[in-house]
């Protein structure tokens, strides 16, 4: 089963400094059918001003991954961490017990942002925060693991959840397969370009919907840029 969910379909709010689309039920916006996909709950598309950005607040039991598309996004937490995550790299904050952070867009220019809540596979444990670069040439043609809770994925941004964050970008023509199987849930969304998956054709921000699929096989209509979510049920 693979469905499209057209980017123009998508909920959200125009907050001025935060132009917010949601791909599922978040903050105000609230549909009964949207409220998660496996373990994945919230897949947000930001765009956030220059020099704005969010105060501190407060999290609690919810792996929280941001992929920043363009510009650069700043952490800080009350733990301490400090850190600026830029354009194609990955940052992950296992919120735990709980944890209180800001997010500023430091930047001159607009900063856009996927961030991407998965629901934990046990609640509590130590709140923890992480960044790491992925340069986008690594993931050329292929997959590479961004954040992921399964065994063996050691090169990723570790998540406590059974699931995988992935990137992939590929050139026009060019086209990658991932085998995700037949009990995972899958939604991928382009960050750029559009792609054709197993067929169905979507365009750059457009989410899919993806369950009872064995494989996957991803083909750029146009040079594309590509995130990736495989959870557990």
């Amino acid at each position: 089963m693979i469905e499209r969910r057209p980017f123009n379909s998508l909920g959200g709010a125009n907050h001025g400094w935060l132009d917010a689309k949601h791909h599922f039920s978040f903050a105000s916006y609230h549909d009964a059918a949207r409220m998660g996909w496996g373990a994945l709950r919230v897949w947000n598309d930001d765009a956030i001003a220059a020099n704005t950005g969010f105060p501190p607040h407060s999290h609690a039991d919810m792996e929280i991954i941001t992929y920043v598309r363009d510009g650069a996004i700043t952490h800080q937490d009350n733990l301490g961490n400090l850190g600026r995550t830029e354009a194609g790299d990955v940052q992950v904050m296992s919120a735990g017990s709980g944890i209180q952070h800001a997010e500023y867009n430091r930047e001159k220019e607009t900063t856009r942002i996927f961030q991407i809540w998965i629901i934990p596979d046990s609640r509590g444990g130590a709140p923890t925060w992480g960044s790491k670069p992925f340069p986008k040439g690594e993931r050329s043609g292929r997959f590479v693991i961004l954040a992921s809770g399964i065994a063996g994925d050691d090169d990723a941004l570790p998540i406590r959840a059974d699931a995988r964050v992935l990137g992939l970008t590929l050139a026009a023509g060019q086209s990658e397969d991932y085998a995700i199987g037949d009990n995972r849930y899958g939604y991928l969304v382009p960050a750029r370009g559009a792609v054709e998956v197993n067929g169905v054709r979507i365009e750059a921000r457009d989410g899919l919907s993806i369950r009872n699929e064995a494989n996957l096989r991803i083909v750029a209509l146009e040079d594309a840029e590509v995130v990736l979510v495989d959870t557990a049920p």
